[in-house]
């Protein structure tokens, strides 16, 4: 992999180009790890996999490798088919419709949290709370602000959301958004598969700064900084 921004490097290492994590005051920092087309597609035959590359999965590896805790929807977690990871997954749902019986959650080595609001079914809180930990946030809904911060409450400092395209627009819209990871990959999908965001237009779209820029076989990997994050790494 060849670093062009911030300044040219002929061969660098993932974990090197991604170690500076964001810092933000009060509360965990939220990396963002996405990948699309070059025409905005998300996925192939609905999953992310018929995008990637061998780079694009060093990226993967090496931006878990510094994050706390993942966080991701639940429609990501059943649609990739997660399972057990060295790290601990938050997976966000309001209506707690997911498998209790995959390995994601009964050969967990980190047991797993799961996000909802406090109107999410008693019955299913219950079932829940049998192999992960449950997390409230929010009454009607999840609140994506009081998630987050929840997280930073159980030590986690470093969060990587990992998709889909509707929570990561709710991320966008709480403001608690820091940094966007974004691997462009050299194909064409056309079709009607999201965009990395979806969800209501954010009403003041904010201006990001490029962090970093590397390339890799055609892949390009962008790195950009929201406002609040932009002079700040670690």
């Amino acid at each position: 992999m060849r670093q062009l921004v911030p300044e040219p490097v002929d061969s660098v290492e993932p974990l090197d180009v991604y170690r500076d994590v964001p810092i933000v005051a009060g509360r965990p920092a939220v990396r963002l790890n996405m990948i699309s087309s070059v025409d905005g597609s998300t996925a192939v035959d609905g999953l992310s996999g018929g995008l990637g590359g061998p780079a694009d999965h060093r990226v993967f590896s090496a931006l878990r490798s510094l994050a706390d805790v993942v966080l991701v929807a639940a429609g990501t977690v059943r649609a990739e088919t997660y399972g057990p990871a060295d790290l601990p997954i938050a997976v966000v749902s309001a209506s707690l419709r997911l498998d209790w019986d995959t390995p994601f959650f009964t050969a967990a080595t980190h047991r797993p949290l799961i996000v909802t609001h406090r109107r999410a079914p008693a019955a299913d809180v219950m079932r829940a709370s049998k192999v992960a930990d449950v997390v409230v946030a929010g009454e009607s809904e999840v609140d994506l602000a009081r998630a987050v911060a929840q997280l930073g409450e159980r030590g986690f400092a470093h969060v990587l959301a990992e998709g889909g395209p509707s929570l990561n627009g709710a991320l966008a819209a709480a403001g608690v958004l820091d940094e966007l990871c974004l691997t462009l990959a050299p194909r064409l999908v056309s079709g009607a598969a999201k965009r990395i965001l979806t969800g209501t237009a954010l009403t003041s779209p904010p201006l990001l700064a490029l962090h970093s820029l590397c390339e890799e076989d055609g892949y390009l990997f962008l790195r950009y900084r929201f406002p609040a994050a932009a002079n700040g790494g670690r």
